[in-house]
């Protein structure tokens, strides 16, 4: 595995988009330290940021306080990122395949407008996660972000495929103009859950309050939650219930949009 530790403390965001399994692998350790980073608008290199040790591969470790450093794992196709500390923004951004696993908290636009791969970050969230940028029609199109803590505004926003999962509180517009997908809300929300969603479906364990462009549409226990909680059990997320084994009420919206989403509402 390939360990980079980073002994100098950027002051203004640092650029780091070459932390990525598929820029590194193949390449030696001098080569990787010479890798161009941006600190601000100042070239510079993995070297001048970070120690680099270890045996070159497509399986990448990053530690130290990286809240400064931006876009760590930006379209990686494969492999893995282990990350020990706090991350800034753009993680695994546009990501296409492979792990990224976080031991501290991350900010805003994780996983946003990603393809494909696996996300896991032990701790809170910013803002957009897996969603379009500014713009953008689609956000997550494909894979699984699961977050352990809380997270920030817009979750889920214009995504299309896929799988969120937060496990704390999320802030307001989770689920913003959704497509499809599946957004799965473990500790509840704020307001305007769903606003403008089109399709996909929203479930939550705790009561949330609803805007009035949605309607009910029946209570019953969908019978594809129990696939979606053996696959939620195979990723260790701490379901506080099984899911397959209750009843929800379930609702049809939004209506200011196409209103085919749907969100599930734990009932009993």
């Amino acid at each position: 595995m390939l360990e980079c530790r980073l002994v100098r403390e950027p002051t203004v965001p640092l650029e780091a988009e070459v932390l990525c399994p598929d820029v590194v692998e193949g390449k030696d350790l001098d080569a990787i330290r010479a890798l161009r980073l941006f600190h601000g608008k100042r070239p510079c290199t993995v070297g001048d940021f970070f120690e680099v040790t270890g045996a070159p591969s497509d399986r990448l470790r990053i530690v130290g306080d990286l809240k400064k450093v931006r876009w760590i794992g930006r379209s990686m196709t494969k492999g893995s990122i282990e990350i020990t500390g706090d991350v800034g923004m753009h993680l695994g951004a546009h990501m296409k395949g492979g792990t990224i696993h976080v031991r501290g908290n991350v900010s805003d636009w994780l996983g946003a407008e990603m393809r494909g791969g696996l996300i896991v970050v032990h701790g809170d969230a910013g803002g957009q996660v897996g969603a379009a940028y500014r713009g953008d029609r689609f956000g997550m199109n494909r894979g699984t972000i699961w977050v352990r803590g809380n997270a920030g505004l817009e979750v889920g926003m214009r995504m299309r495929r896929g799988l969120i999962v937060i496990g704390g509180m999320v802030r307001d517009f989770a689920g913003l103009e959704m497509k499809g997908g599946t957004l799965v809300l473990l500790g509840g929300a704020e307001l305007r859950t769903g606003a403008w969603m089109r399709r996909g479906t929203i479930i939550a364990l705790h009561p949330i309050k609803l805007m009035p462009t949605f309607r009910p549409s029946g209570t019953y226990s969908p019978t594809f939650l129990a696939v979606l909680t053996r696959y939620l059990r195979s990723l260790d997320v701490d379901l506080p219930v099984d899911l397959s084994a209750h009843i929800y009420q379930r609702w049809i919206g939004d209506s200011a949009a196409l209103g085919k989403g749907e969100l599930f509402l734990l009932a009993r």
